[in-house]
């Protein structure tokens, strides 16, 4: 039995769906590592009811995660997902910065070793349509440290889509132990953030009971917060917006 105080903060609810705010470390459904704890036992085994899985982040990474509290409801959200009819953003703080500062990121991938996704070769077989669009929203550059803050909207849901187009981009998330190992920023040693820095920030998306547009966003998560503080505070006068 999980303890309630396990348990994630719920964002919001009705009789359809459940939003709530993932903590880095967990994954949504059973894994490998550890097949007895994930986020959909945590939540059925302290609300006490069966819930329906519509879609997933990665384990280290925080944010939103909705599940649906109804077969019917959990029907029309899949099939929305699948459909593309759902809007993600995500923030990813990265190494270095996107030129231009905003735009889109147009990288078939495909499949690689070791559960991996990577860009396709031109005219790959295999190969899967992801587009991503992004926007530089801070920059922070000086003491040793070159670092943004990027808002990240994939258009596509492919494995592992915005790390992998976010490295292709030159770009690579902080701390990502599969696509940012080449980062070497002495200063980040020092952070108080050392896990994958990203995010799952907002969903819009139709409710599955009256079709009604909802937006649905989870707060930074509280160690992000604070590398973005430390940050603010390591380059006072390199701060850019």
């Amino acid at each position: 039995m999980v303890e309630p105080a396990a348990t994630p903060d719920v964002l919001f609810e009705d009789h359809d769906l459940l939003a709530v705010a993932k903590p880095p470390g967990i994954t949504v459904v059973p894994a490998s590592v550890e097949p007895g704890d994930c986020l959909h036992a945590r939540l059925e085994s302290a609300r006490g009811e069966h819930l329906w899985v519509v879609h997933r982040i990665d384990r280290e990474a925080s944010g939103l995660v909705v599940l649906a509290r109804t077969a019917l409801a959990h029907r029309a959200l899949s099939m929305d997902f699948e459909g593309r009819r759902v809007h993600k953003t995500y923030v990813a703080f990265v190494a270095g910065t996107l030129d231009p500062r905003a735009g889109r990121i147009d990288v078939p991938l495909h499949a690689a070793r070791r559960g991996k996704a990577r860009p396709a070769e031109p005219g790959e077989a295999g190969a899967r349509d992801a587009l991503t669009e992004y926007k530089v929203a801070r920059r922070w550059l000086g003491a040793g440290l070159d670092v943004s803050r990027v808002e990240a909207r994939p258009a596509t849901g492919r494995h592992h889509q915005v790390r992998v187009h976010l490295r292709a981009r030159g770009a690579p998330i902080l701390f990502d132990p599969l696509y940012g190992r080449s980062v070497r920023q002495d200063p980040l040693q020092r952070a108080p953030c050392q896990r994958l820095a990203l995010h799952a920030h907002r969903l819009g998306l139709r409710h599955p009971r009256d079709g009604r547009v909802v937006e649905l966003e989870a707060p930074l998560a509280p160690d992000l917060v604070s590398l973005q503080s430390w940050l603010d505070a390591a380059c006072p006068r390199g701060v850019a917006s």
